[in-house]
């Protein structure tokens, strides 16, 4: 007996929605059914590259002309996470929604509780667990290779790399480079770590460079949405990250920063051996009295095949019931950091986090 195929809407058909389209493409239980987008010019353009003939401008008017969707991906703008992702939940959906989980930690909590309440699976796109850098890193701290966990530092620099639009106005982003790229590596040590829970906050943030919009030289990261010129939000953000078991976690990321080229590292110690992904993983640790140094044949990157790994777990939760590997519960403490930092920045002082 077939199975019945998942019919999926997509809410925000910008960029990132491409990958979100691709992996549900991709997954044999899983029909592309509609888009959604406030952009009726981009919504047609997607439209027409996917052969979707349902499409709206209005998330709620998709939800009411379409009570057969079983799931939807949110894509939109930071600042309508939240509602579109409670509407559809209440509507009775299945919902994926993109990294930030929302712009604070009060909007995340009430998806969190709507999705118990209506016992849907809400899934959030922390696409980094899905790496295989991520899964072999989880690896050699499950199997104990590197003992106790007790200090990180990690770091996603961008020279030139503010997108504009939404992403450069704080009133629809809620942040510049720490809600938007700082919030993948913080997940990531986060996960790797085994999820501890966050217990103080020590952090600044700069808006110094702004978008450099004085610069002949073309960006590779560019908004989809059209350039409202606004540029409020910081770009450089640095903290101090202290959770309940002692670990501890130094993150910094920018848009803008006078530096040789983008990078991103992470690294991670323990008491027998150290992890660093910077892309490849590498992991030192010491061999019959003598440092050693591990390097793995497979290479494991984040090559962005895991944007497919991520909806396909997604799907398997929400046709068996199990738990996405990046829960709303994990979305909530992520976003109890990024407030903490940015409180933190406002005030010059630690935040204690309860």
């Amino acid at each position: 007996m077939t199975m019945k195929k998942l019919k999926i809407g997509i809410i925000g058909v910008g960029n990132i929605s491409s990958a979100h389209i691709d992996g549900y493409l991709k997954n044999p239980h899983c029909e592309l059914y509609a888009l959604c987008d406030t952009d009726e010019r981009t919504l047609a353009k997607k439209g027409a590259k996917y052969s979707i003939s349902r499409l709206f401008s209005d998330h709620k008017t998709m939800l009411k002309s379409l009570p057969e969707l079983d799931a939807v991906s949110v894509c939109t703008s930071n600042i309508a996470h939240a509602e579109c992702t409670i509407d559809c939940l209440r509507a009775g959906k299945h919902v994926f929604c993109e990294k930030p989980m929302a712009l604070n930690a009060e909007q995340a909590l009430k998806m969190k509780a709507e999705a118990e309440k209506v016992q849907k699976t809400l899934g959030i796109g922390f696409v980094r667990r899905y790496g295989k850098d991520a899964e072999l890193a989880r690896e050699l701290v499950g199997d104990g290779k590197t003992g106790e966990l007790y200090y990180a530092k990690s770091s996603y620099i961008r020279r030139n790399g503010n997108p504009g639009g939404w992403f450069a106005d704080r009133s629809l982003s809620g942040g510049g480079p720490l809600i938007d790229l700082g919030v993948h590596i913080i997940d990531l040590v986060r996960y790797i770590a085994g999820n501890p829970k966050p217990v103080s906050v020590y952090g600044a943030t700069f808006t110094k460079l702004y978008d450099r919009r004085n610069l002949k030289d073309t960006k590779i990261y560019l908004s989809e949405s059209e350039d409202n010129r606004v540029c409020d939000v910081e770009d450089l953000a640095a903290a101090m990250i202290r959770f309940e078991n002692g670990f501890v976690l130094n993150v910094d990321t920018s848009y803008s920063l006078n530096v040789a080229e983008d990078s991103g590292k992470t690294e991670i110690f323990g008491t027998k051996g150290g992890i660093k992904i910077d892309p490849e993983l590498s992991f030192y640790t010491e061999y019959e009295d003598r440092l050693a140094n591990i390097s793995f044949p497979s290479r494991p990157i984040f090559d962005g095949s895991e944007y497919a790994r991520e909806i396909d777990d997604f799907v398997n939760a929400v046709l068996t019931g199990q738990t996405t590997r990046a829960t709303a519960d994990d979305g909530v403490q992520i976003m109890r950091i990024l407030d903490a930092i940015y409180e933190s920045a406002r005030t010059g002082h630690e935040i204690i986090l309860h």
